[in-house]
């Protein structure tokens, strides 16, 4: 399939996906329709997490944890995970927010968030991938993965499933089906104290743990997103893309062009509407990845590094790119263009600690929740306009951020 032919594909599933949406919005017409937004904030250096209401800025609820937190929504949004990497432990947050598919609407339900009594304690918990009713847990120097049930989880108790790593290394679990694809290290690897051996490969395991085919090559492994039914992950060589066989999961490298600079993917975003992929490549571009194409990789380059990113997921068509000169690039994931930027924060340099106080992305109901730790404040921009339409304050250096809600009929 040439690039042309691939985009008009593309813009016939963005098509779809817009009539959907309207035809969503008038079948949920059967009851009162209502819509609520969350934002869950995690503080910089502070242990705690806040669930604000997106409307009106209000402090709903402040969770006293054990140490700084990264925040992952599950797939359902009922969820928060909030990591604390160097506190081994991980809380999880009851949303208040339910939305329930009846075919033709959604219903919604909102209560109140609240801090649920299970959490997970392990060495250095660090990846969460949220999947269908599921989360998994990966802990880098714990030499497991655990896939957790949310349903248990929102009844109050834990079921879990623990995957064996085969070695304490910073890594990834991801499940398609009854498989798991977990990374594998480099355990021949000499390695100095305190430190981790590589990732050099991805292997299949089946549901009584069972390694299935051979490992997959995958230098320095890191970053994974799922795109419909495909799960890919960053390497070295290129991405590894996972698609469903009739014997398990197939593998295959999508190797990177010699048109391509030098550089390679180390995070992914996984489009839901479409089916593609979003990676960083270096530190000032990005990569439009679909895997069906016979050119995969569209390489898009930005004026300065790149401090997050993020996909809309209601407006399929774009993706938010915040760079160190404090400018929100808008990208055309069909066009493979960014189409208008704004400056929305002051300049926030990527030199320094990886893990330095910079603004972090969400979306909510059209607009663009952006973390200021600097000036304590969540930032409200248009979607459409980028102009800042309000803020939030936040006590402390606001850092994480996930934003959770939609619409539905309320019977």
């Amino acid at each position: 399939m040439n690039p042309k032919s691939n985009r008009a594909r593309l813009l016939a599933a963005a098509a779809a996906g817009v009539v959907l949406a309207g035809q969503m919005a008038f079948a949920g017409e059967t009851g009162e329709t209502r819509e609520a937004w969350r934002l869950f904030v995690a503080d910089h250096t502070r242990p705690v997490v806040r669930v604000l209401d997106f409307d009106d800025g209000k402090e709903l609820a402040r969770y006293d944890i054990k140490g700084y937190a990264t925040l992952t929504a599950s797939a359902s949004g009922q969820t928060v995970f909030a990591t604390q990497s160097d506190s081994d432990i991980v809380h999880v947050i009851g949303t208040g927010i339910a939305l329930s598919d009846h075919g033709e609407h959604r219903d919604l339900d909102v209560s109140d968030p609240a801090l649920l009594p299970v959490t997970f304690a392990g060495k250095r918990p660090f990846h969460v991938v949220p999947h269908d009713d599921h989360l998994i847990l990966f802990y880098d120097r714990g030499g497991k993965a655990e896939i957790i049930d949310e349903a248990a989880l929102l009844d109050g108790t834990a079921k879990v499933r623990e995957i064996d790593t085969t070695a304490p290394h910073h890594g990834v679990a991801v499940t398609m089906g009854r498989f798991v694809l977990v990374s594998v290290p480099d355990t021949s690897a000499e390695t100095k104290p305190d430190t981790l051996p590589p990732r050099i490969g991805l292997r299949v395991i089946d549901g009584s743990g069972k390694q299935v085919g051979d490992i997959a090559k995958c230098t320095d492994l890191h970053g994974e997103a799922t795109s419909a039914r495909l799960v890919a992950v960053g390497c070295k060589e290129g991405v590894l893309v996972a698609r469903p066989g009739k014997e398990g999961p197939e593998l295959k490298l999508l190797p990177y062009p010699e048109t391509l600079p030098k550089g390679y993917v180390g995070t992914l975003l996984g489009g839901k509407a479409l089916q593609f992929f979003l990676g960083n490549y270096g530190e000032d571009k990005v990569v439009l990845i679909d895997p069906d194409s016979d050119e995969p990789y569209r390489l898009v380059e930005l004026p300065t590094r790149r401090v997050d990113f993020i996909l809309d997921p209601a407006d399929v068509r774009n993706a938010y790119i915040l760079t160190e000169d404090g400018d929100l690039h808008v990208l055309d994931v069909v066009k493979g263009e960014i189409v208008r930027k704004a400056k929305v924060t002051e300049p926030y340099s990527k030199d320094g600690h990886w893990r330095d106080p910079r603004p972090r992305l969400a979306v909510a109901d059209g607009q663009i929740a952006i973390t200021d730790p600097r000036h304590a404040l969540v930032r409200i921009v248009d979607s459409g306009t980028l102009k800042e339409s309000r803020t939030i304050p936040v006590d402390g250096q606001p850092f994480s951020i996930v934003a959770v809600g939609g619409s539905g009929a309320s019977h």
